[in-house]
């Protein structure tokens, strides 16, 4: 897969506003990025910083009051719904603090999922899926539902599910939040691995500094004032 020579994402000018209870709030303003392939950056900051919110945008979850959002040099403002959700789907994997595991299907079925949303034949997908598992540490664990494995072993399962497309950019928003120290230091090593393996481009908001400290770049968001 040939790899872009500039940056996998990018924004430029990113703001976002928005009303709470009647005052105007905004998390951050005239904010840029580069993020090239196969590098890593932590977004830190308190809370209301909007780091989640940048996440998001970033992701094409939601759409900015101001600048724009390159993906692979695509500016998502300027994509219909439809081809936006598809360049995400494609493009993209994200990560969450809460796995968001489907609790009806298998982990191997969960991890295969995003392949068969984009018509991947089963048989292919299952065993891609099955393939990263194992490299996960989870080859006993393929037919196990969400809720007969352990907090690590679903995030790991998360974290599959990201990578299984070999996305070109992964958003990960607090991915070890809700783990012990052991756990949280073994998922993020599995994180850096698989992403840098891969090539992509990884964004990570995250609290713990010794975590972000690890990525090649932190980038601490402010709460901007008005």
């Amino acid at each position: 897969m040939n790899k872009p020579m500039g940056p996998v994402l990018s924004c430029r000018g990113l703001s976002r506003r928005f009303e709470d209870a009647g005052r105007l709030v905004v998390p951050f303003a005239d904010f840029d990025l580069d993020v090239m392939a196969g590098e890593s950056v932590a977004i830190t900051g308190p809370s209301g910083a909007g780091k989640t919110t940048l996440l998001q945008l970033l992701g094409g979850l939601e759409s900015a009051s101001q600048g724009q959002v390159l993906l692979q040099g695509r500016d998502l403002s300027q994509l219909s719904d439809s081809q936006r959700t598809s360049l995400r789907n494609r493009s993209i994997g994200f990560v969450y603090q809460f796995h968001h595991l489907l609790n009806e299907f298998t982990a191997l079925e969960n991890v295969a999922m995003p392949l068969r949303v984009a018509r991947v034949p089963q048989a292919e997908a299952q065993s891609r899926a099955a393939s990263l598992l194992d490299r996960l540490g989870l080859a006993q664990r393929l037919t196990h539902l969400p809720s007969a494995l352990s907090g690590g072993e679903r995030q790991r399962v998360a974290i599959a599910r990201a990578l299984v497309t070999e996305p070109a950019v992964v958003l990960a928003d607090e991915p070890t939040g809700n783990l012990d120290a052991a756990n949280a230091q073994q998922v993020f090593e599995l994180l850096m691995t698989h992403v840098r393996a891969q090539s992509a481009a990884l964004v990570l908001v995250t609290h713990d500094q010794r975590l972000a400290s690890r990525c090649d770049r932190l980038i601490e968001l402010r709460p901007t004032g008005l």
